[in-house]
């Protein structure tokens, strides 16, 4: 039987980390509200769904972050680089129902 302290503990970081995974999941939906419009401008211009110099620049960018926050850089990377790909497909849909420029630049 697990003491009543241990079960106390055990809710209160429980209940942090479903307030955190709320502020995620917040976060991620203005985040893509933010490369929605920004995949409407690029359909607009006639501009590739990927940018990779960008993409590049982002991943060094969150890799070095995660490094100071004590986070491993290879997940941060991952995550991105999945974040990355959503982005770029909702870009491509996008440039799609504009008539628009559907490849990736090199």
């Amino acid at each position: 039987m697990v003491d009543s302290e241990v079960k106390a503990r055990l809710s209160s970081y429980r209940q942090s980390i479903d307030n955190i995974d709320a502020a995620l999941v917040h976060m991620l939906a203005e985040r893509f509200r933010c490369t929605k419009e920004v995949g409407l401008l690029k359909a607009k211009h006639d501009l590739p769904p990927a940018d990779p110099a960008r993409e590049e620049y982002q991943i060094e960018r969150l890799r070095q972050l995660a490094k100071e926050a004590r986070l491993d850089p290879d997940f941060a990377e991952k995550f991105l680089n999945f974040i990355i790909r959503e982005v770029i497909r909702h870009h491509e849909a996008i440039a799609a129902e504009h008539g628009g420029n559907t490849k990736q630049t090199a």
